[in-house]
């Protein structure tokens, strides 16, 4: 057995597998707190990563659903001062809208990252299939989405 086999797990990556567990298991009139002690982590990257796999989990669990809004404007509130964790809210609220055939913009769709394009190709309304169909930020957006736009024109 080398040391290496030996070698302890490093600091951020056990506080990440904590963070996880924790914003997982974390009663709702808790998890701004949660999210606030997450976020003055040392370590930013780690705790940006936990907090957008967090927002990730709960925004695909909640987007459709009214409790979203209420959510989401805690959730904006604990991301402020954190540009990436902000504009993933602001994504997840435009792919809700999309979803749910709300009001929303085409230059938003246009301007969201690859993450919210791709997305929005695979999972989303004719409409927005047909923006990144043809607008889609890369070669694989525009294909997804029509892809899509064939698959549901089969329907």
């Amino acid at each position: 057995m080398n040391a290496h086999d030996t070698a302890q797990e490093p600091d951020e990556h056990a506080r990440f597998a904590a963070y996880i567990d924790q914003l997982q298991q974390i009663a709702e009139a808790d998890e701004a707190d949660l999210i606030s002690h997450v976020l003055s982590d040392p370590d930013q990257t780690m705790a940006q990563s936990a907090m957008v796999r967090h927002l990730d989990r709960r925004a695909a669990d909640l987007h459709l659903d009214p409790a979203y809004v209420e959510w989401s404007k805690a959730m904006a509130q604990a991301a402020i001062g954190h540009p990436y964790l902000t504009r993933r809210l602001h994504e997840w609220s435009l792919f809700r809208a999309i979803t749910l055939n709300l009001s929303w913009r085409t230059d938003d769709l246009v301007a969201a990252s690859d993450w919210l394009q791709l997305k929005a190709a695979v999972e989303s309304s004719t409409s927005a299939l047909e923006i990144l169909a043809e607008d889609g930020r890369t070669k694989r957006i525009r294909n997804t989405a029509t892809v899509s736009l064939k698959r549901q024109s089969q329907r």
